[in-house]
């Protein structure tokens, strides 16, 4: 057909597809081929950690469309009329001639095809460490269909009893999961103090406590070799000499770019390693877009460039590059506010927008709150929230929010993501519209709620203090008087024990006396989730003391070991 323009997408995992299908949306006559190195199409990669675990058994799940057809080269052909060559290597661009030269690694079968307009999306590799022993038998990643397939296998057959996974990120905590629900002891080894390192300290710490439930974890060490037998793994040696023996180690230690060919074809590559690309997905070639793990995009909030491999964002990405090859720049994809979240066993971990780290390194003045309570009633059967919170001090513009727990955490982190984007204030979220039913939520919902405290620390209503900074009080030996507010049989369960008073909030007008003389003494009061601290606090502060603090989350957020 004359005039038919021709579009190559090189990647077919989740941008790929993605733009290819809606530049055939957008030009029902253009000729669109879509070349993927692998033998699979379209995988819902961020399934993998799932089918791993046994959620579910039949891997083609992974490929299926809703209606349940297997998205390969037959149905990308017969339902939108784009040619799928699968097991097929772009080894070179022609940025001047316009061309792709191609290498099918079955059948040696080399080609050129012209386009008009190309996608790059060659997505992201799991980072290896050049370490002793890395390649020995037993060492895998969770990046591809191929690795989801060899640890399923592993799980299925049942025979390996230890293992470590290295990386306590995201996909080494989902794969942590999957691997113990096989009933395998697991260790994870992390390099950095934290986990999640996302997260802020203090959450990351109630993260990992929860963990050490299911496993052994080991963080500010690293691995130093692999040790083999036979040209097989049976022991992790870590930085401190300590070996661990395993039989397999999965290594989650990050992505990088792929970025190969658009850096040999001279296409920008950012200064994170990732192709350049501005809001419409065009890269420094006119005629070259690019979608998905490989690209570098623009934070929203700090408007500084990030890597953000989240399928989510690669499918909105290819969208965006697949419409412009049609219909020109038409379409835009601004940037991301990172928002991401992952299971843990019953706990859900995520973030949306800046985490206090972040805003301290972008120079935001920022206020944060603390608020750990649950996500519906307690006749329903509700669950424990830690969400904290921070919004811009002079504007109160929400910036970020970070929430675990065993509650809905996804719920929590898309009200926030909504917010951030939207550019709502503490102001604005106190008074927030949400859905209530007690099957769903409280009556004043915990983002609400959450919204309430900042907004009472910001009109100076109460001084919050962390967990962190009242246990850093506490090992300086600071004169403090700790105020347990809590009743005397929760006491008797959990307490604190960092020479804390208890008087029930209850009783506290009745024990005025036992308070201290100096009304300018330091005074903290907490409860189970502070709620009952913080009414403690406004009545003490009614009673002249002028320097009472809050512990925000109460013990409920308190990340230390607790005295039972």
């Amino acid at each position: 057909m004359e005039n038919q323009k021709k579009i190559i997408v090189i990647g077919g995992s989740a941008a790929g597809p993605k733009a290819a299908a809606r530049a055939r949306r957008m030009d029902e006559f253009a000729e669109i081929t879509m070349f993927q190195k692998g033998p699979d199409l379209s995988m819902a990669s961020c399934g993998f950690p799932y089918f791993v675990g046994g959620f579910f058994d039949d891997r083609n799940k992974l490929l299926c469309t809703p209606t349940g057809v297997v998205r390969d080269p037959k149905f990308y052909w017969n339902a939108k009329g784009i040619v799928a060559r699968i097991n097929t290597e772009i080894t070179r661009i022609d940025r001047r001639k316009k061309t792709v030269e191609y290498k099918d690694l079955i059948t040696g079968e080399t080609g050129v095809q012209t386009y008009d307009k190309l996608v790059i999306a060659t997505g992201a590799t799991a980072n290896r460490p050049p370490i002793k022993g890395i390649e020995l038998d037993g060492i895998s990643t969770l990046q591809s269909m191929q690795d989801a397939d060899y640890l399923r296998k592993i799980r299925d057959e049942g025979k390996i009893k230890k293992a470590v996974v290295i990386g306590g990120g995201l996909i080494g905590i989902e794969t942590l999961e999957a691997l113990q629900l096989s009933g395998i002891e697991l260790t994870m080894i992390e390099l950095l103090p934290q986990l999640l390192t996302f997260l802020d300290w203090k959450l990351a710490k109630l993260v990992e406590n929860y963990l050490k439930t299911k496993a052994n974890v080991i963080t500010k060490n690293g691995v130093a070799e692999f040790i083999g037998e036979n040209g097989k793994l049976v022991a992790v040696k870590l930085q401190n000499g300590t070996e661990i023996p395993c039989e397999l180690a999965v290594v989650a230690i990050g992505v990088r770019p792929n970025v190969a060919l658009a850096r040999e074809a001279g296409i920008e590559i950012g200064s994170l390693g990732g192709i350049s690309v501005n809001e419409h997905m065009q890269t420094s070639d006119p005629d070259i877009y690019a979608a998905g793990d490989c690209c570098e995009i623009t934070n929203l909030i700090t408007g500084q460039k990030v890597l953000a491999p989240y399928g989510d964002l690669a499918n909105l990405e290819g969208r965006v590059a697949g419409e412009n090859c049609i219909r020109g720049n038409v379409a835009t994809f601004p940037g991301t506010i990172q928002t991401g979240v992952c299971k843990l066993f019953e706990y859900g971990v995520g973030i949306t927008g800046l985490s206090e780290e972040k805003a301290l390194a972008a120079g935001i003045d920022f206020v944060k709150v603390i608020n750990a309570s649950p996500d519906k009633p307690g006749f329903m059967d509700g669950k424990l929230l830690v969400t904290k919170l921070i919004a811009e001090t002079e504007t109160g513009t929400i910036l970020g929010a970070q929430c675990v727990g065993p509650g809905d955490v996804s719920k929590q982190l898309a009200i926030w993501a909504t917010a951030i984007k939207g550019g709502l204030t503490v102001d604005d979220m106190v008074n927030a519209d949400l859905p209530y039913a007690p099957p769903f939520s409280l009556a004043i919902d915990h983002s609400i709620a959450t919204a309430h405290i900042l907004q009472n620390k910001m009109h100076g209503l109460f001084e919050g203090i962390s967990a962190l900074e009242v246990k850093q009080k506490v090992d300086r030996g600071e004169d403090l008087f700790i105020l347990d507010t809590r009743g005397a049989d929760e006491y008797e369960e959990t307490r604190l024990g960092i020479g804390e008073t208890l008087i029930p909030v209850g009783m506290l007008r009745k024990r005025m006396n036992e308070l201290p003389t100096d009304k300018s003494q330091e005074i903290i009061t907490y409860c189970k989730i502070s709620l009952r601290g913080y009414e403690a606090a406004m009545l003490l502060k009614a009673h002249g003391y002028t320097n009472v603090k809050v512990m925000e989350g109460g013990i409920a957020a308190w990340p230390f070991d607790k005295e039972k």
